[in-house]
């Protein structure tokens, strides 16, 4: 019972103002509905099925992606853009993801390896350690039997062949063909597949015929010898390059017998060519065209086609089409096309502006690592990634990325097991000679037997006092970025709240 005084305070409350308090009822309500009194926490996750990432930074939940379980639900295409510097763990989650998808027996996978190290390419360690050979391509080494590619092989349809060769012209002179030595091409073309039955066609029947054409060829159009002659000389002129010029021996013979086209893991390796050169854009046409009509196949498989300096696809027009093309015919049959290239710059201000928009638009799923301010900017328009995203990604630590998988934007830290980081980090050289150092100053070492790191390749070595305060200097670099990610996150919670309740 309240005492006199409360009991009169509150009658005359009531009398006044009428009565103020009611007792509530309790409310049954479900968890669903309930769930709406606690503040989220973190985005929803891609789900558990796929391969293992690493984890988030935000929530700490682990982090799982596949392509092929996730299209169709909450990815309308397979394909994946990479973007970062180098030295921020592109290459060590490339390898990763690649080693974890062949886990599944049904996965297939190929690599255009366009890095090298120690006269070979970057992927040779997980070559050696499947029990794979790589396909070198290397001018030199096809002179004296090495590995060659036919454009004009009997796999590759007719169409595909003129296509390819088109593209190859076209790269060349740095323009499309017109209409006139397109038409020499074509009949070139047309002349040598249909007299050549006792063999594969090569390149240097193709210049043969555009040197000499048959008098048919003329009378076809009603138009003069020596004109179809003229038309296609510059043609012939770029071809030859590919027969007995700086590219001779890749693809001026039958294609090489025994390649493996059945392997679980099929690399290309092109270490040996010059990346600023036009040879390479040639090369990927080929070999994509090539993979095109030998490799994909309606039997089931999931295909991974992996192409590192992939820029040198998507800022050529003629070799952009042909990709563009094959994404959307390997969409139906399993493929999944995987480009990693350092900064969007490189192809989005190009000369293929046009052919890498519509690229990256079948890219359903973008990382991005560490860029300059300006380079994440101009990222983030290109892509429309949130305000919060654009505003980290120049604060990320090497292995640690923002995901953005059609919409569903993550900071994502990459995880390698022991048993991974012999075969994916690309820096023995850096490690190799800081052991050298070492040794030569005589400086004091301890074991780093535990060390994470220890068991990389040329880091079985000791380790002088300034690599353990670089290692905590890295540490603390981490978990900085990871702090940094956590608060940015969280600001863009507090102002989504903020949002909705002046929308209320």
């Amino acid at each position: 019972m309240p005492d006199p005084l409360t009991a009169v305070t509150e009658a005359f409350t009531s009398f006044l103002f009428g009565k103020v308090e009611t007792t509530r009822l309790p409310v049954r309500t479900s968890t669903g509905q309930a769930q709406a009194v606690y503040l989220p926490t973190a985005a929803p996750g891609l789900g558990d099925s796929g391969v293992i990432i690493g984890r988030e930074v935000y929530s700490g939940k682990g982090y799982i992606y596949d392509p092929f379980r996730l299209y169709g639900q909450q990815l309308p295409a397979p394909h994946w853009l990479v973007l970062g510097e180098s030295g921020n763990g592109k290459s060590a989650l490339e390898k990763t993801y690649v080693l974890r998808q062949l886990r599944f027996r049904d996965r297939q996978v190929v690599v255009l390896d366009a890095q090298g190290e120690d006269g070979v390419g970057e992927w040779n360690l997980i070559a050696q350690e499947l029990g794979i050979t790589p396909i070198r391509l290397d001018p030199m080494a096809a002179l004296d039997g090495g590995i060659r590619l036919n454009p004009l092989d009997p796999s590759i349809t007719t169409t595909g062949q003129l296509a390819l060769l088109r593209t190859i012209i076209e790269v060349a002179m740095g323009h499309g063909l017109d209409e006139r030595a397109g038409f020499a091409l074509k009949v070139a073309h047309a002349y040598v597949n249909e007299t050549i039955t006792d063999r594969q066609p090569v390149l240097t029947d193709i210049v043969e015929q555009l040197r000499h054409p048959e008098p048919e060829s003329a009378e076809a159009m009603n138009v003069d010898l020596d004109d179809v002659r003229a038309w296609g000389l510059d043609v012939a002129l770029v071809l030859d390059r590919l027969v007995d010029g700086d590219l001779r021996g890749m693809f001026d013979g039958p294609t090489t017998v025994g390649i493996d086209l059945d392997s679980p893991l099929i690399v290309f390796d092109l270490s040996h060519i010059d990346r600023n050169s036009i040879a390479m854009p040639i090369l990927m046409a080929i070999v994509g065209v090539w993979l095109e009509h030998t490799w994909i196949r309606p039997d089931r498989k999931k295909r991974i086609f992996l192409v590192e300096e992939a820029w040198h696809i998507i800022n050529s027009p003629f070799v952009a089409q042909l990709f563009q093309r094959l994404l959307k015919f390997g969409r139906r049959l399993g493929l999944s096309f995987v480009a990693v290239v350092h900064h969007l710059s490189d192809v989005v201000d190009g000369a293929a502006a046009r052919e890498a928009a519509a690229i990256l638009k079948m890219a359903s799923t973008r990382t991005i690592y560490a860029q300059k301010a300006d380079e994440a900017r101009a990222t983030g328009r290109v892509l429309g990634l949130p305000r919060w995203a654009v505003e980290i990604i120049p604060t990320l630590t090497p292995g640690i990325a923002v995901w953005d998988v059609n919409g569903n934007v993550q900071v994502v830290k990459h995880l390698v097991t022991e048993a991974e980081r012999p075969l994916v980090y690309t820096d023995r050289a850096m490690t190799e000679s800081a052991a050298l150092e070492a040794e030569e100053s005589g400086a004091g070492v301890q074991p780093v037997a535990n060390r994470p790191g220890a068991h990389r390749p040329g880091a079985n070595r000791p380790v002088t006092s300034a690599d353990e305060e670089a290692l905590a200097v890295e540490r603390a670099a981490e978990a900085e970025a990871e702090a940094r990610a956590a608060e940015a996150m969280e600001q863009q919670r507090r102002e989504q709240l903020a949002d909705e309740s002046t929308v209320a």
